[in-house]
Order: C-alpha cells, then structure tokens, then sequence
C-alpha cells in the first residue's frame, strides 16, 4: 500500500503541522492566549506551540516596521519597561528599565521603538524617520523635545505634566493621552508574563503595537490572508 502525501500547509513552507492545527493554533494566538496554553488546548508539543508563537511574533513585527511615515497630529513620548525603580535611583528610565520612545497618530495607529537613551538626537532621528514634517507634534515639556520646529516640524504644542497638567485648558488638543493609553496597555499586557528576556523584550513589544493597532478589526483573518499571500519558513 503506497502512503499518502501529507497535505501541503499553504499558511508555512516546510511545515508538518496541519493547516487545521496551524489555524487552531493561531485563532489561540489572536485571542492572547498563551503559548503554554495554547498547547494544552490543541495537545500540541509546548516547543512547538513557542516555536509557532515566536514565528507570529517575527513576523508582526516586520509588518509593524514596514508600516509607512505618519502625519497630521502626531503624540510623541517615552516610557520605562522592565523591574521596579530601583531605591536611590531617579530620573527618566531610573534602574534597570528599557526604554521606548512612542508616536502615536491620533485616529490612527502607534508605533514605539526600543532606543538607548532619551536624548534630543535620538528621539529626533526616530521622529525624522516616521514623521512627516507638515505634521503637528503634540508632547509633554521634556527638553529633547525642544527645537522640533527647528528641525522642520512647523507645530509643536507642548503640556506641561510637572504642573499636573494632562490637557491644556486653553487648547484641548494639546495632550499626549493617546500614547499614554497605549503605555498602559503594553504594560498591563506584559504583567501576564512575570518577567521577558531582553532579548525577546522587542518582538512582545511589537505584538503589544500589533494588538492595539489592530482594535476594532479582526486580527484572525488578517493575519491568516497575510500568511497565505506570504507563507512563514
């Protein structure tokens, strides 16, 4: 008796796993569910449940990046990812945080980039290369922020968080609440996991990005046509 062909995954090149399973195991990954439950739920190897998982996540990410330049009103600022402030350390990204810088298009989407350091050429380099210049750049009263419009940025609006100020009373459309939403989100997010490595630390972010980006459309079928038109190796 001759064997039968396994079936060709169309989602994965070089795949043993089924598309039945494959779709199981991503209808798990949109809902947020973990990779170790994920594999629980669908009796699969947990190796290859993180494998899969890790693959979902490579490939966000890349989707993510590619996303084009943004405009109109844009909030920019930066958050502190990682172990709680350690005592006698102060100041922006105090202890053994990472740190992200964040933009944010209002009615659109977010974007947040792991950096080294706040600095004003830093922050400028990641809002030159995401950021069209006829935009209006909404921040907080950061001094790396200072000179945006000398830099070619022809708005900026800035509010003043150390006064207790969170929207401009004069302006209400000067406020940062957009970006500082999505900071907490990611961070709520990220509790579940008790602890990332470093080195995993940019692709969770990027899912965070995904996810939020994603609200209000289906994450299954646009991640499922989007591995059918390009396949995952």
């Amino acid at each position: 008796m001759s064997s039968r062909k396994r079936p060709k995954n169309k989602y994965v090149t070089k795949s043993h796993l089924s598309e039945r399973k494959f779709r199981e195991l991503l209808r798990l990954f949109c809902a947020d569910v973990t990779a170790l439950a994920a594999a629980d739920l669908t009796g699969l190897n947990r190796n290859t449940a993180n494998r899969y998982y890790g693959m979902f996540r490579v490939r966000i990410a890349e989707i993510c990046e590619r996303d084009s330049p943004f405009d109109g009103e844009v909030e920019a600022d930066e958050s502190y990812f990682g172990p709680r402030r350690v005592r006698g350390r102060r100041g922006r990204g105090a202890g053994r945080k990472t740190v992200v810088f964040g933009l944010l298009k209002r009615g659109g989407k977010v974007y947040a980039q792991v950096v080294p350091d706040v600095s004003r050429r830093t922050l400028m380099q990641v809002i030159e290369g995401k950021v069209d210049k006829s935009s209006t750049m909404c921040t907080d009263g950061f001094s790396s922020y200072d000179g945006l419009v000398d830099w070619g940025y022809r708005h900026h609006y800035r509010v003043s968080h150390g006064e207790n100020e969170f929207v401009e009373l004069s302006n209400r459309r000067n406020h940062i609440n957009g970006i500082e939403s999505f900071w907490g989100f990611a961070k709520n997010r990220l509790v579940k996991y008790q602890g990332i490595a470093k080195e995993d630390f940019y692709l969770h972010l990027k899912e965070c990005e995904f996810r939020f980006n994603m609200r209000g459309r289906d994450m299954y079928k646009f991640l499922l046509k989007e591995f059918r038109e390009r396949p995952l190796n």
